[in-house]
């Protein structure tokens, strides 16, 4: 018989759902009038924060970011909301699911900016990890998020394995070889 967990502790998705939206002003675009990726990356990380903080009862830090595409541009003037959810929870992280939107006031075009992922850790006031409340799945694309979740953690930890083994040949014939076809050359 499996025992199973304290669900006392739990919370369901709902509870820490945070959703921030800004207005997109002069001073966050770059030369071309298009915001800045960085302002982007920098609220996207202040709603995941918030979202973890929440579910865990505890300060959270960033612990790595699963990609970040830029799918579409964010215009000056835009209302840009980031939209979060806690996706899976392990012992003391859990990942939180960001999308984000821009709108168009005068138009109503709405437009999917960026989709990611944060991997929060819960800290307590010594600075050590602590334990998070389990998550209760709400329905169907909650069960269907942790589920993603969960492999996409099993991938990265795949590809972290993978990275650690890749090797260089000693032989600098055998590196000219594997540069061929490459936009590079090597200086005589």
């Amino acid at each position: 018989m499996v025992a199973q967990p304290d669900r006392s502790t739990f919370k369901t998705v709902h509870f820490s759902e945070t959703t921030i939206t800004e207005l997109m002003i002069p001073s966050y675009s770059n030369f071309g009038g298009k915001i800045h990726g960085g302002i982007l990356l920098s609220l996207m990380d202040k709603v995941a924060y918030v979202c973890a903080a929440k579910h865990a009862g505890n300060y959270c830090v960033t612990a790595s970011i699963d990609t970040v595409d830029f799918l579409q541009p964010v215009e000056v003037g835009e209302l840009v909301s980031f939209m979060a959810s806690v996706n899976y929870v392990g012992n003391t992280s859990l990942v939180v699911g960001i999308r984000v939107i821009s709108e168009n006031i005068k138009t109503n075009i709405i437009k999917h900016t960026n989709t990611s992922y944060f991997t929060m850790v819960a800290k307590d006031d010594n600075n050590k990890p602590v334990a998070i409340p389990g998550l209760i799945l709400e329905n169907k694309q909650h069960v269907r998020r942790f589920i993603e979740a969960k492999r996409r953690k099993e991938i990265k930890q795949n590809y972290r394995k993978e990275i650690d083994e890749i090797t260089v040949p000693v032989n600098f014939e055998q590196c000219e070889k594997l540069l061929t076809g490459e936009r590079c050359t090597i200086a005589q």
